[in-house]
């Protein structure tokens, strides 16, 4: 089986290492020469949680050759009608694109390679790029997992074969729920990503600040209306009940679920939102496809989704360079708590 992973930077770097390390062969594909080179010449170090060197293979998009039968998308959202279509290219009679993005990308996908081709895996772990071929694990090890669904028309082969190759690495949970898995840590990346890119900070920003905390379960609060209102199931995160553990509907259970917030979110605590890092190097972040999705499903459902409007409007300011990225900026939701 011939793989690789299309836009191997913090996470792709992470889990080409894993899976390289433990006998997959996968090309790691990226944009960044810098971050190429580094990769070929010194192999792909990873650190923080975790320290090891594995030499890797990797390519920029123009050195792809031939077809793949797995393909890991973990670029941004922004461009994927384009990176989809280019890709479609280099899939096998019956390869499969497996988007490991943020959001809820699967539908568009399908739209350019099919239902058949279309699986859905979505990443309970976080990492940084340090520098070109250097990355940090910011998860702790024994937390890291992956939650795979297919779009229908997926064989059974098919989908096996990716979850063979994806437990070279960490636990696979199989998801007949998967949009309830997609809305699920869509839940977590609008409350965690989307703060901590308004203060300029990790998870553990958001979950060490009085007032982060008081936004954020407000902020997860929208989420799951949301999706209620759309007929979504909310899965289990890592075998936790979400909407249990966070969902209110009077003062004292919003008082306990706030209280939770850090318990649930220690072993992540250290990870920086990729809407930052993209920030940081002046990157456009992929907003609208994370609190973006939970604003637009919030107006086609007539549920009301303040705190994250205000997300949206506050990062796309900082984006703008109308802000700074600092922890202040928690200040900016006074009137909607």
């Amino acid at each position: 089986m011939r793989a690789c992973i299309y836009g191997a930077g913090s996470l792709g770097t992470v889990m080409g290492a894993y899976l390289t390390k433990n006998g997959v062969s996968i090309d790691l594909i990226n944009r960044n020469k810098a971050h190429v080179d580094a990769l070929n010449q010194n192999g792909a170090k990873i650190i923080g949680k975790i320290d090891m060197v594995v030499p890797v293979k990797a390519l920029l998009p123009t050195e792809m050759t031939g077809k793949y039968d797995v393909i890991f998308l973990m670029t941004k959202q922004l461009f994927n009608k384009d990176v989809v279509t280019y890709l479609k290219d280099y899939l096998s009679d019956n390869g499969v694109i497996v988007t490991l993005q943020n959001g809820i990308p699967e539908p568009g996908i399908a739209e350019v390679v099919g239902n058949n081709k279309t699986i859905g895996c979505v990443v309970e772990w976080g990492a940084n790029l340090e520098e070109p071929g250097v990355c940090s694990l910011t998860s702790e090890p024994d937390s890291l997992s992956f939650h795979m669904g297919r779009m229908e028309g997926i064989t059974d082969q098919q989908f096996n074969s990716v979850k063979e190759l994806l437990e070279k690495m960490c636990p696979v949970h199989v998801e007949e729920n998967l949009l309830g898995a997609r809305w699920s840590k869509l839940l977590i990346n609008t409350t965690f990503s989307g703060l901590g890119t308004v203060m300029g900070g990790t998870f553990g920003t958001v979950t060490g600040s009085k007032k982060g905390k008081s936004v954020a379960i407000r902020c997860m609060k929208e989420c799951i209306d949301v999706g209620h209102a759309m007929g979504v199931e909310f899965a289990p995160v890592q075998g936790k009940n979400i909407v249990k553990l966070f969902y209110y509907k009077g003062a004292f259970k919003r008082f306990i679920a706030k209280l939770l917030i850090p318990i649930a979110m220690k072993k992540h605590k250290e990870i920086i939102p990729s809407m930052l890092q993209d920030l940081r190097n002046n990157k456009p972040c992929e907003i609208d496809a994370i609190n973006g999705i939970v604003c637009e499903y919030g107006r086609k459902y007539n549920i009301k989704t303040p705190i994250n409007d205000r997300i949206v409007e506050i990062i796309k300011k900082e984006q703008a360079k109308e802000l700074p990225l600092e922890a202040k900026n928690i200040d900016l939701f006074d009137d909607l708590i």
